[in-house]
């Protein structure tokens, strides 16, 4: 994709999280790679006034928080710039204050392996990393720890980010996060559920492939 047509989408997928609840006015943030740059939200900015043009770059490799555009960029850029340097993979990164991951985030719950669909997110749990400021080399650096090689965490006190190769696939991660979070905050209302091995998770994330969701 041209950088123009990633600034198109990402405003598409932005709206698209507004619209099914996983974000409000102005919370969270959406990044996307370009070439070896970053394009990514501007601050304070609701996605209902979100134009193409308004979205902020930022280079891969700086660690000044230089950016380009007529706004600055999110406060969140560290980790959403860090994630793209350490994992090569990750095109996206889609940060969220959906309602029930951050309830499991501030509780400081992981999520287990409830649903087969755990087998998207590359491992046995969703965790939750350590807290710290928004904004903050630390809490890039939590994030970094808790994640791994996952494709999503939450955010103790705070949210939830997920990432993909691209911002499809960053985005559809993000829904079904917030569905396992709804469904495991219920689950823990009747006093828990049963939990699928390990072996279930690689059946279901073998199984992935032959329709086009990969784990």
């Amino acid at each position: 994709m041209t950088e123009a047509e990633i600034r198109i989408e990402i405003v598409a997928r932005c709206r698209e999280l507004d619209a099914r609840g996983l974000n409000r006015g102005a919370s969270g943030n959406v990044s996307a790679r370009s070439g070896d740059a970053m394009l990514i939200t501007p601050s304070a900015i609701p996605y209902t006034a979100l134009a193409p043009e308004m979205i902020a770059v930022m280079p891969l490799d700086g660690d000044d928080g230089a950016w380009d555009g007529p706004l600055k960029p999110s406060s969140e850029w560290r980790f959403h710039r860090d994630l793209m340097r350490a994992r090569p993979e990750i095109g996206a990164v889609v940060h969220t204050h959906a309602e029930f991951s951050t309830i499991l985030a501030i509780a400081r719950k992981p999520i287990p392996a409830i649903h087969y669909m755990m087998a998207a997110f590359g491992g046995m749990e969703i965790p939750c990393c350590d807290y710290a400021c928004y904004g903050t080399a630390a809490l890039s650096q939590a994030i970094l720890a808790a994640m791994g090689a996952r494709n999503g965490c939450l955010m103790a006190n705070h949210g939830m980010l997920t990432v993909g190769a691209d911002l499809t696939r960053a985005t559809w991660l993000a829904v079904e996060l917030e569905a396992l979070a709804h469904q495991y905050f219920h689950v823990l209302q009747i006093g828990g559920g049963h939990l699928l091995t390990e072996a279930e998770i690689a059946e279901a994330a073998a199984g992935f492939a032959g329709y086009g969701v990969q784990a």
